[in-house]
């Protein structure tokens, strides 16, 4: 399982993306800041208020020069059928980890059940992975929370608690 400070594991998996199915892979974004988001099923009750929220919150990503995963262990086309039919919203990339490989890299498989945690990974462009927060499948996360991680990881600097930007940090960070 990586860990912060780690290189990220690659992917290369089918996708859903923007109304197509395409090979996806963590090196198309090479040079990029990436969110890359878990969470556990189509088709459920949590899992599309953060999807939403996500797409939402992607003009903000933009300014950043981050872009948004998706991942669940739900194939391209069980995407395809859900996002056409009620999240047409959603135009970044889902990735279909059918074989289970990428939710076991990054350590959020529910192995019994297929399914994976509510996990949110910060891979930075030179692919080090600088945040994760891992949660239980009945606690949706913050995307104003992942924003705020996003500034204080591309600031370069100590950030204490609650920090945002134009508020003072520490210093710089080693």
């Amino acid at each position: 399982m990586v860990q912060v400070g780690q290189k990220a594991p690659d992917f290369s998996v089918e996708a859903y993306v923007n109304g197509q199915i395409k090979k996806v892979s963590l090196s198309d974004f090479k040079g990029k800041w990436v969110v890359l988001f878990f969470y556990p099923r189509d088709f459920t009750f949590v899992c599309p208020t953060e999807l939403r929220g996500f797409a939402t919150a992607q003009a903000e990503f933009d300014k950043k020069h981050a872009v948004v995963v998706g991942v669940s262990t739900d194939s391209a086309y069980s995407h395809k059928a859900w996002f056409e039919k009620d999240l047409p919203e959603i135009k970044y990339a889902v990735l279909a980890d059918t074989a289970h490989h990428v939710s076991r890299d990054y350590g959020v498989l529910l192995e019994d059940s297929g399914a994976a945690l509510r996990g949110t990974f910060i891979i930075d462009p030179n692919g080090i992975l600088q945040y994760q927060v891992v949660s239980n499948l009945n606690v949706g996360r913050s995307v104003q929370e992942t924003l705020r991680v996003l500034d204080a990881c591309q600031s370069g600097e100590l950030c204490p608690i609650d920090w945002t930007p134009g508020k003072k940090t520490l210093g710089k960070a080693k």
